[in-house]
């Protein structure tokens, strides 16, 4: 009778209070005493090896790497607890923003959420919270992208059938994108064919009587002569000033009506410098009136004799077409000697001859696009007509576009508490888009302070490359990357010479 080993085990002995990881050591000691025990009492014929290859068996068991150095804590009970997904999302890091929905023009991609991006501002209106005003800012450094991104949205909006205007292109680089596209440019310059009347009466809408587009389109006149005179003269006008305006206006106007012509800026310059005229309209004859009128009288002769001869002081060559899809200015010719004075009154009698298609309520919603916009930050005349359109943007259908190279250059159009610092922060605050490309270190801590940015997207703004920039829709933020069709490309290439 042959013996046969036997094995039993049984549970040890474990003091009270022991700690828990002697606790835990002597539970898998008595495991492993369990399992041994239960092969030992096996013949030796039927005993297989079990569990996975040695190679293939975890470094750690299932419960973790044991030891302090876990990074395990103790069983955290905590009652449960509701919350919304906005709330969840600032807990659980790892979220991106849903984005502005599929309806609107392609722009590129999402970096965060990896996804398309669209943008409408005019399909955002009253759908999208805090989204006021389709009026946007872009700011942006040399070669990050953008102008490109500005035509790109210009080409693409075209194909929902918004039409593009472009007052001011100082540089000359809209009149491609234009005659790409089946538009229109006007080119205006010394000895350039090109005339524009800025005292041209706009057609009157149907809805509006006879008597009270008179009315509107005297005011607006008026407001055209003001800024001219207020950009010249470089101050604001004196209340003499204002009356022969307003009585060398009607005398014009009335002078004109009656031979059935339009009026010329020259024939107000003469009546300005007429001070018998003056005298005879209003019955004094003190002569302080004509006194007054002498700086008015010099300051519209520049557009006259000066530099801007010919452009704006004879009856308009070219006729504006409403069913053409974009309409450029062109005005490379001026500004090139370092004066932006001629540049900013040709822009101010262009915005006010484009108001006549802007005002008509079937024109459809139309963008308005102010490139180098920076350049006209110190006139307060320009700037009080530009705050003028921002405010019915939503009245006239249209989204104004303020292309600008820094956050700074808004800090330009005067001393803190000035009219000019308030209607450019005024701007600023009308624009419920702002895109901000890449901008220089210095330039940040006033990114920050003007937008509101916060730590993290002062800190994107500094690292964006080109064609990438930070979004701020209603206060949504977003890091887009811009993309360009190859045609697209070439189409808007501003280094072309560099290249060559």
């Amino acid at each position: 009778m042959s013996s046969r080993t036997r094995a039993t085990a049984s549970p040890l002995f474990v003091p009270h209070k022991t700690d828990r990881r002697s606790a835990r050591v002597a539970r898998d000691e008595f495991a492993a005493a369990r399992v041994q025990a239960r092969h030992a009492s096996q013949p030796e014929t039927i005993r297989t090896k079990t569990g996975a290859a040695p190679e293939l068996r975890p470094t750690y068991p299932a419960a973790g790497r044991p030891g302090p150095d876990s990074g395990r804590g103790g069983r955290l009970k905590l009652p449960a607890h509701r919350m919304t997904t906005a709330t969840a999302s600032g807990a659980y890091p790892f979220l991106a923003e849903g984005g502005l929905g599929a309806q609107g023009i392609y722009v590129g991609q999402d970096v965060h959420a990896e996804a398309a991006f669209t943008y409408d501002p005019f399909a955002l209106y009253g759908r999208l919270e805090g989204f006021t005003n389709p009026n946007i800012l872009l700011a942006g450094i040399i070669g990050m992208g953008k102008s490109a991104l500005a035509k790109s949205l210009a080409v693409r909006a075209v194909a929902f059938g918004y039409r593009i205007y472009v007052p001011c292109d100082p540089k000359g680089e809209w009149t491609v994108v234009t005659q790409e596209l089946g538009g229109q440019t006007i080119a205006l310059g010394p000895g350039l064919p090109g005339r524009l009347n800025p005292l041209d009466a706009p057609a009157r809408p149907h809805a509006v009587s006879e008597a009270d587009w008179t009315t509107e389109v005297r005011k607006r006149r008026l407001l055209l002569l003001g800024s001219l005179a207020k950009t010249v003269l470089r101050r604001e006008l004196h209340p003499m000033e204002h009356t022969a305006l307003d009585i060398a206006l009607d005398h014009v106007v009335a002078y004109r009506t009656s031979t059935g012509t339009t009026p010329l800026l020259g024939d107000v310059a003469y009546v300005l410098g007429s001070p018998e005229q003056l005298e005879a309209a209003t019955g004094d004859r003190s002569g302080r009136l004509g006194h007054a009128a002498e700086d008015l009288a010099h300051a519209l002769r520049r557009l006259i004799h000066g530099d801007l001869a010919g452009m704006f002081d004879a009856p308009s060559t070219v006729r504006f077409d409403p069913g053409a899809p974009m309409l450029s200015i062109d005005l490379s010719r001026l500004g090139g000697a370092g004066d932006d004075t001629g540049l900013v009154l040709a822009m101010t009698c262009a915005s006010a001859w484009m108001e006549s298609a802007l005002s008509d309520p079937t024109g459809g919603r139309r963008w308005v696009i102010y490139d180098e916009a920076w350049r006209v930050m110190r006139h307060v005349a320009l700037l009080e007509r530009m705050q003028s359109q921002w405010k019915l943007s939503r009245g006239l259908g249209i989204a104004n576009m303020m292309v600008i190279h820094r956050l700074s250059d808004l800090l330009t159009a005067g001393d803190a508490g000035s009219r000019g610092r308030a209607l450019a922060e005024g701007l600023l605050t009308d624009c419920s888009t702002r895109i901000i490309y890449r901008q220089e270190a210095d330039q940040l801590a006033t990114a920050a302070a003007v937008l509101g940015l916060t730590g993290v997207e002062t800190q994107a703004v500094s690292a964006l490359t080109k064609g990438r920039g930070l979004w701020k829709v209603a206060g949504r933020s977003f890091i887009t990357q811009h993309l360009l069709h190859p045609r697209e490309r070439e189409l808007f290439d501003t280094d072309l010479r560099m290249a060559a």
